[in-house]
């Protein structure tokens, strides 16, 4: 997916951190999702030939919140966004001019509402004027024209054809339309009784069964893809999933454990390569610190005779993709493998990743949608205590280790700091430069050492101590 933006400016210490549970995370980007849009969708849909033979069908759907009737959208623009997609060759006029719009349930409920209703309004300033101008010629020209007779009205865009229908329709019981062409409608004068039989018959293209599906756009395929319960494979997926939950299917609950749910639901299999390719980087450096893949963007043939063969559609064959053996590869050298393995035994291998998602910045590194989220083996926790430094703060603290790395920073005290990485480098760096620094000093953390609420705890526990020795000892003395 392509987004209008990705992380909200959020205000000074509510960024993304290693700090965040996962619950808090997802609150943060939940208030990204709710601001931006989705500009383009790319999907790839494999069909199964014979033999381990597979084609590919490739798309890009650029996409565009629904504007019909009562339905108007706000999304934000994030420069950073605007400026890498312009970049890469974004189409931004295909985006708003040619976008297939889409809607959640919540949007489509309330739009059927309103066709129920009957009472058709029109919210945007270019189609308000259009509508005027259609009204102005339809009603000069109407008392002069025969029943039966026609008009063409011209240079129609969008719902504006489905909006004008309707809005004439409602206002003027002696006329019927139908599309005519392209961005024109055909208006016919007609008696009572024959509007009647129109308006009840079955090719009627201005049904609210029709108008509610051409509204739905896109979301239909998502609903489409939610009933076929199959396998969908990402990579980085999270943010995806995040405006698939929002964008096609009900806006983003507060809950956590709700958006797990969920999208496990829509869902059921899902595999992120970016976790896959993680987890099988940790395995083999062990071993291999020079380790690298290699991709290939032509060579769909795969010289291995056990993985599958795929091939592009014909009208598809524009968009590359890497050899699948070189993504598979690694696996090779998995223990459960044999030295021939069969495609269907690199799909077993790959079971312990489903559903797996990775989780760039939080308190765990991987958010397991079918089941508990397992704690990260991430570096210890670091602390900073500070001396002869006035008014310090995690800003400046945070700019103080960024010439040697990056540490997530939180104040625990007036005068000392938590510190976060997610690379153990960073933790032997920063132990080793600061550890005699004369304003910083940087140690390990130990719970039960730099807790203020167990020091706060062991002190009550020393002071009640205390009392009970001295009443101890005066009662003895009495």
């Amino acid at each position: 997916m392509e987004f209008t933006g990705l992380h909200s400016v959020f205000p000074h210490g509510k960024q993304p951190s290693l700090f965040d549970s996962p619950a808090e995370w997802y609150l943060k980007a939940r208030q990204s999702v709710q601001r931006f849009t989705v500009n383009q969708l790319g999907e790839i849909f494999y069909i199964f030939l014979f033999s381990c033979r597979y084609v590919a069908h490739s798309y890009n759907f650029f996409l565009f919140p629904t504007t019909f009737g009562v339905m108007d959208s706000e999304f934000s623009l994030q420069a950073s966004s605007i400026q890498f997609l312009t970049h890469y060759g974004f189409d931004y006029n295909k985006f708003l001019k040619d976008g297939i719009p889409y809607m959640n349930e919540v949007q489509e409920k309330k739009l059927q509402q309103v066709l129920l209703a009957g009472n058709w309004k029109v919210r945007s300033t270019l189609d308000k004027d259009k509508v005027k101008e259609v009204i102005d010629d339809v009603t000069c020209w109407l008392p002069s024209a025969n029943e039966g007779d026609s008009m063409v009205l011209h240079d129609m865009c969008g719902f504006q054809i489905f909006e004008i229908q309707l809005i004439l329709r409602q206002a003027l019981p002696d006329v019927w339309t139908v599309p005519f062409g392209d961005q024109k409608v055909l208006v016919k004068k007609v008696s009572p009784r024959h509007r009647w039989h129109l308006e009840n018959s079955s090719y009627d293209c201005c049904r609210k069964d029709l108008i509610l599906l051409s509204a739905q756009g896109f979301t239909n395929l998502f609903k489409v893809l939610v009933e076929a319960k199959k396998p969908v494979v990402g990579h980085n997926m999270l943010m995806d999933l995040l405006h698939l939950h929002d964008k096609f299917y009900k806006p983003l609950p507060e809950s956590y454990e709700e958006f797990k749910r969920n999208i496990h639901n829509l869902f059921p299999v899902l595999i992120d390569t970016k976790n896959v390719t993680k987890s099988i980087w940790k395995v083999r450096c062990g071993s291999n610190k020079n380790l690298h893949f290699t991709f290939s963007n032509s060579d769909l043939n795969p010289t291995n005779s056990t993985c599958p063969v795929i091939v592009h559609a014909s009208d598809c064959s524009k968009y590359g993709m890497f050899c699948i053996t070189e993504f598979f590869s690694p696996l090779q050298h998995s223990d459960t493998l044999g030295t021939d393995p069969t495609f269907s035994q690199y799909l077993c291998v790959l079971t312990k990743y489903l559903n797996q998602v990775n989780l760039i910045r939080a308190g765990v590194s991987k958010i397991n949608f079918s089941g508990t989220d397992v704690p990260s083996q991430r570096p210890p926790l670091l602390i900073a205590s500070v001396w002869g430094w006035p008014g310090v703060d995690e800003e400046q603290i945070y700019q103080e280790l960024k010439v040697l790395c990056r540490f997530d920073v939180r104040r625990l005290t007036k005068n000392q700091f938590l510190l976060l990485t997610n690379k153990f480098k960073d933790v032997r760096i920063v132990l080793r430069d600061y550890k005699a620094h004369p304003n910083l000093q940087i140690s390990l953390y130990h719970h039960w050492r730099h807790s203020p609420r167990v020091n706060c705890l062991l002190q009550i526990c020393a002071i009640v101590a205390s009392w009970s020795l001295l009443a101890f000892v005066c009662g003895g003395l009495s």
